[in-house]
């Protein structure tokens, strides 16, 4: 474990009256440190750190969606499918953004350059259907717009 990465989770754990309730800002760091993805390396140095066993860290990491256990692709779009999200269109958007990338959901493009994942919620049940599109939130989306947002990532590459 790197000392400058046990430091910044130390810092972390302090904030709390707890050391496990710093778990989840602990993975999104050692997230943002191993490229957007969390090895298994990864979660041993957030238990280490912590104090916990791997199988709690592994626990918390494996419930939230925003944490990725596998690779993901330098650009990362979610696309919310809950009930408003679907009562809206979702499965359209979904469908668009597979048919236009070629993978389907929770897959990753030949090219590494877009994962494609349908989350459960993404809270913005009011600007329904909602994408997340490298964390920023983009409501409401309809197929019609999906060219133009990986027209957009493309651009980025």
């Amino acid at each position: 474990m790197s000392t400058p990465f046990y430091n910044r989770v130390q810092k972390l754990r302090k904030q709390y009256p707890q050391s496990r309730s710093a778990v989840l800002p602990a993975l999104r760091l050692a997230q943002e440190e191993h490229g957007g993805w969390l090895p298994s390396e990864a979660l041993r140095e957030v238990a280490d750190a912590l104090d916990e066993t791997p199988a709690y860290v592994v626990s918390i990491a494996s419930f939230y969606d925003m944490l990725n256990l596998e690779p993901v692709g330098r650009h990362l779009v979610e696309v919310c499918t809950n009930l408003s999200c679907a009562l809206a269109g979702a499965q359209s958007v979904l469908d668009g953004f597979a048919g236009e990338l070629g993978v389907r959901p929770g897959g990753t493009t030949e090219d590494g350059v877009v994962t494609l994942r349908a989350i459960e919620c993404a809270g913005g049940c009011g600007h329904a259907p909602v994408v997340i599109v490298d964390g920023a939130y983009r409501e409401p989306v309809q197929a019609k717009d999906v060219s133009a947002i990986v027209e957009e990532l493309r651009a980025f590459d």
